[in-house]
């Protein structure tokens, strides 16, 4: 399966936020939102992406007064992408290598959705079930 059927199943709608909201601002968005990232742009382009992670180190790291401080301080700069074309078994292996939970999916140069690990294994369990049934029925069918 590809990135491109997770998107049209799951959607493309991806939350984004400025460098220079506070953290305690996107801390608040993403409990609202029940999601444990959001992309970070300026300008139209991705700086960064921001997770419950960066969110607990900034804290862990600095206390309470880290909530008044920018995005941009905590945030992951180095983003890695994913692109519709990859398939399940391409970002789970680059997502554990790389422990990250998260890959905004980038096509022809714009954001074009966002997969989590949970959008993954939820496929790939799907495509296994699948897989399952159908070699069930030809045993079946004899």
């Amino acid at each position: 399966m590809l990135v491109s059927q997770i998107l049209k199943d799951k959607g493309d709608l991806v939350f984004t936020a400025s460098p220079h909201e506070t953290v305690a601002a996107a801390a608040a968005l993403l409990h609202a939102r029940k999601v444990g990232a959001m992309v970070v742009c300026e300008h139209g382009d991705v700086v960064g992406i921001l997770s419950e992670r960066d969110l607990v180190r900034l804290v862990a790291e600095g206390g309470e007064k880290a909530l008044s401080q920018p995005i941009s301080s905590c945030m992951t700069r180095d983003v890695v992408f994913a692109s519709p074309s990859e398939t399940i078994d391409d970002l789970l292996t680059r997502m554990t290598d790389r422990k990250i939970r998260h890959l905004p999916v980038m096509s022809e140069g714009r954001l074009a959705g966002i997969v989590s690990i949970g959008d993954l294994v939820k496929a790939k369990i799907s495509e296994i079930s699948a897989e399952a049934d159908g070699l069930k029925a030809y045993i079946s069918a004899g």
